[in-house]
């Protein structure tokens, strides 16, 4: 791309099982804290897994202003999360945004052109509310246990709500966002699973760069703690079972006796800007986004390659485009999902790429102390990774130390280290499809 745009960080925004707010969320990591827990949100008792990341209780009324609160009726929780998401990211980012304006929490006027202001979220498969599905099923129901298809098409369905389809939509994530902070820039939405987050802010990246905006709110958001999504995950053999008793432990990435992933929630969103209009309002800088490369393994729709071949391509193409070596790279964001055979596929890419140097790189995963939360754990990673870099600090990487002698990730354990941080990567990977993101963050320099 020729003359683009120089992009900077400069806020981020995340809702996490440790806390909601990046403060909140890093102070947990440092401390070594985790959030997973015997599950809540619904009686898991008759499940094989019960336990789940889970968000701390928030009331949406903190995060929007009181014009948009019949909006709230038309939000699933993934809808709930990205708003709060967004909020945090432009508090962080000292953007003023109509939002902050209508909440009176500006003596000025926004500082950002909503034409110029855009939105990008990754969101996962949404389900549908089991409650309210049940209530209408059950008026179309004609023999007390047989659902007659016909009576729903005829009456069954008008029992919903005429508007129940739009809380589903995975692109009304983007859409609550766009409206509730007047971002009348480029709105997109990705759905590739796990990979989504990292996918959204490399389209943001890729948007700011050519001039098509100069303010992107990006990353990822989904609930997994739902019937639906849990049930799906055991089905598909990905869940750990077996430490529903030990929860502290159950999320090891790279582990030496891995027994599955743990579900959770949560989000991440970040806020992109140009850097002339970063500088314009003197914004606090957390690094500059210099790289974003993407792959596919194209080895099996649930499967990975086992050569990592999709994870060696995003990476490599992330470096390239960031015109930066793997021996220049201080700090390693690896995905990491407690799966066996996910996580060596996703180790074997890395080798590929960096070859010996591996070990001796410093390397943080958040994944031990919250699990896997769908297509917001990629931004939250990337946002705690922009912590990292920003505060030269590599938070610990819980239950990490009892990763297999063929682990080679330099993961931090017993506490946080001071480190020198100019450069790092962050990976995303989908647990289906074979999507992988690769986005690369350097500290800021004039």
């Amino acid at each position: 791309m020729q003359n683009k745009k120089r992009v900077v960080v400069t806020g981020v925004g995340i809702a996490t099982p440790l806390g909601l707010g990046i403060e909140t969320t890093w102070d947990a990591l440092l401390a070594q804290q985790t959030a997973i827990a015997p599950l809540k949100a619904f009686d898991a008792s008759k499940l094989s897994s019960k336990i789940a990341g889970e968000l701390p209780a928030f009331k949406l009324g903190d995060f929007i202003p009181k014009s948009h609160r019949k909006s709230t009726k038309l939000m699933c929780r993934d809808i709930e999360i990205a708003v709060v998401c967004a909020y945090h990211a432009v508090k962080h980012a000292g953007l003023v945004t109509k939002c902050i304006v209508e909440r009176s929490e500006s003596q000025g006027e926004a500082n950002v052109d909503p034409q110029r202001l855009g939105v990008s979220i990754g969101a996962g498969l949404i389900p549908a509310d089991l409650r309210e599905l049940a209530m209408a099923f059950n008026t179309a129901v004609t023999d007390g246990k047989t659902l007659d298809l016909t009576v729903w098409g005829a009456e069954g369905m008008t029992n919903l709500t005429p508007l129940w389809l739009l809380k589903f939509l995975p692109n009304m994530l983007a859409c609550h966002v766009t409206i509730v902070h007047d971002a009348q820039a480029p709105s997109n939405t990705i759905t590739c699973g796990e990979a989504s987050g990292h996918l959204a802010i490399g389209e943001a990246y890729r948007t700011i760069a050519r001039g098509d905006a100069e303010v992107c709110i990006c990353g990822g958001v989904e609930s997994k703690t739902n019937p639906m999504a849990v049930g799906r995950q055991i089905k598909m053999g990905r869940l750990n079972t077996q430490d529903n008793n030990n929860p502290t432990c159950a999320s090891q990435p790279f582990g030496d006796d891995q027994k599955g992933m743990v579900i959770s929630e949560g989000g991440g969103l970040v806020i992109l800007e140009c850097l002339e209009h970063a500088r314009q309002r003197n914004a606090h800088i957390l690094g500059e986004l210099v790289g974003f490369g993407c792959g596919h393994d194209t080895y099996h729709w649930q499967k990975p390659c086992p050569k990592g071949r999709g994870t060696a391509l995003a990476l490599s193409k992330a470096l390239a485009d960031a015109d930066v070596k793997p021996d220049a790279v201080d700090l390693l964001n690896p995905f990491g999902t407690g799966i066996a055979m996910h996580d060596a596929s996703e180790l074997a890419g890395w080798r590929e790429v960096f070859g010996p140097q591996l070990g001796d790189k410093h390397a943080a995963t958040t994944r031990g102390s919250m699990g896997v939360n769908g297509a917001g754990s990629g931004a939250i990673d990337f946002a705690v990774s922009v912590m990292a870099l920003s505060t030269n600090t590599v938070p610990p990487s819980l239950n990490t130390d009892r990763a297999t002698s063929a682990n080679t990730f330099g993961f931090v354990s017993g506490g946080a280290v001071d480190a020198n941080i100019q450069t790092m990567i962050s990976l995303g990977s989908s647990l289906s499809g074979g999507q992988r993101a690769a986005l690369v963050v350097k500290k800021f320099k004039e």
